[in-house]
């Protein structure tokens, strides 16, 4: 399997439109195969499955409701049943196009959370995602900052058997939970500056590890646009730390990637 699958990017963004097919050629030279795009608000899904019409084969799309919602460039709240009602006439129009359901989690970062009932109001909308997921028969691709154990326990409380957490940032033994109950775990390029990650990569099996980039957020410099392009870096450093061959990282990533999202089997031939 001759090349790298992003699980996670937010191709939609911005910073993209003025050079996205620039973006897309240069991670396509890198070894990039497909990414998948994922939402946080319904406004932007819309952008996400025409990107994907645009590039097809090559961008799958992913629809869904972010913990964390913007009111405004600088200020944000945890996101509300309301924020899931306006994403559903949508995700139910899509939903044949639809590769997975996300970015979809929980989010316990203090500023955005300042009580239980904000932490209720996250649960209630990432449930009724997971509900949507097992109708639609799709997997979910889940964030869970300062939420690593909730989100987990919350997943398996619900029945989700099939889930992508990516850019992790618990303790190596939660994460494991993860690993029992069959999900797998993305890892962007930031963890060539991220201890946190690199013992996570030390701790998880490889055939529970997917790759990502999460651009334009955590790559391998802070406060610099990161690219798909840079999903190699992950790649090379899970090597490192695993101390197996690049190629070995690329095939079980990609079968991973596969496994959990069957819909790119429509792009990646073996």
């Amino acid at each position: 399997m001759q090349g790298y699958v992003d699980c996670h990017c937010h191709i939609s963004a911005g910073v993209f439109d003025n050079d996205i097919e620039e973006v897309i050629e240069s991670s396509k030279k890198a070894g990039l195969l497909a990414l998948l795009a994922v939402a946080e608000h319904a406004g932007e899904f819309d952008k996400i499955i025409e990107l994907s019409q645009r590039f097809p084969g090559f961008i799958f799309p992913c629809l869904g409701v972010h913990p964390v919602q913007e009111v405004s460039p600088d200020q944000q709240r945890g996101a509300t049943v309301q924020d899931l009602d306006a994403a559903l006439t949508i995700i139910e129009k899509y939903k044949d196009h639809l590769v997975a359901i996300g970015e979809v989690g929980l989010d316990f970062t203090p500023r955005y959370v300042n009580s239980e009932a904000d932490k209720d109001s996250q649960r209630l909308v990432l449930i009724r995602q997971s509900q949507i997921a097992k109708e639609l028969d799709l997997p979910l691709n889940v964030h869970s900052r300062s939420a690593g154990r909730p989100t987990i326990h919350l997943l398996k409380e619900q029945g989700v058997e099939k889930a992508l957490l990516h850019a992790f940032d618990g303790k190596p033994s939660v994460a494991m939970e993860g690993v029992k109950a069959g999900y797998f775990f993305s890892i962007p390029p930031s963890i060539i500056r991220s201890e946190q990650k690199q013992k996570l990569v030390k701790q998880l099996p490889l055939e529970n590890i997917c790759l990502e980039t999460d651009s334009p957020a955590l790559g391998p410099e802070k406060q610099v646009r990161n690219e798909p392009k840079n999903i190699s870096i992950s790649a090379e450093y899970i090597s490192k730390i695993k101390g197996v061959s690049l190629e070995k990282v690329m095939e079980v990533t990609t079968q991973n990637a596969l496994r959990l999202f069957p819909k790119l089997k429509s792009a990646i031939r073996p």
